[in-house]
């Protein structure tokens, strides 16, 4: 039997490995965060949050494409930390995707999951106070869901941990259910 939770973070880790070494290392840059989000019927895209050697924070849109074996990945976009305006979860009361960046235009986006837009928006505004000294302005998020906790702080274990006990919990209960 498979586990998607750890499937998924195993294959993460190793996109972000890839990302960072072909995308952001070279640039001096050290990926921080990346999401995968809905942008185009053409190819799987990226958002990523990095930090420059002078400590700028940016966010990137990368386009990755794939031709034989070799995966490649292409900036299409970058937009500075310190110049995002506001972070609009849309709605903070249902579980959606959709969220808009306000810079001097607004970019409409999705993210795969709505955790993944929380996860995004937390690092955000992680990164506003670290190396910007100030409060990102975030709204329509459910904010116990952004503010740091032991548990995001520390995600990678905790969520691995968290990810192998439910599916054990769920293979003792199918375990239980009669076969017919």
């Amino acid at each position: 039997m498979q586990f998607p939770g750890i499937l998924w973070s195993a294959m993460s880790s190793l996109i972000k490995e890839e990302m960072q070494k072909k995308i952001f290392r070279p640039d001096g840059q050290c990926l921080d965060e990346f999401i995968e989000i809905v942008y185009s019927a053409q190819g799987r895209y990226f958002l990523c949050v990095s930090v420059t050697k002078g400590q700028e924070v940016q966010i990137s849109l990368l386009k990755h494409t794939r031709s034989n074996l070799d995966d490649k990945y292409e900036k299409t976009e970058t937009w500075l930390l310190k110049d995002l305006v506001l972070l609009d979860g849309r709605e903070s009361d249902t579980d959606n995707p959709h969220f808009d960046m306000h810079y001097d235009k607004m970019y409409t986006l999705e993210a795969l999951s709505c955790a993944a837009k929380y996860s995004f928006a937390r690092c955000l505004v992680q990164l506003s106070r670290r190396y910007y000294k100030k409060e990102l302005k975030v709204v329509n998020f459910d904010t116990a869901y952004i503010e740091p906790t032991s548990l995001s702080a520390n995600r990678g274990d905790c969520m691995v941990l968290m990810q192998i006990c439910f599916y054990a919990f769920n293979l003792v209960c199918l375990s239980l259910c009669p076969v017919t």
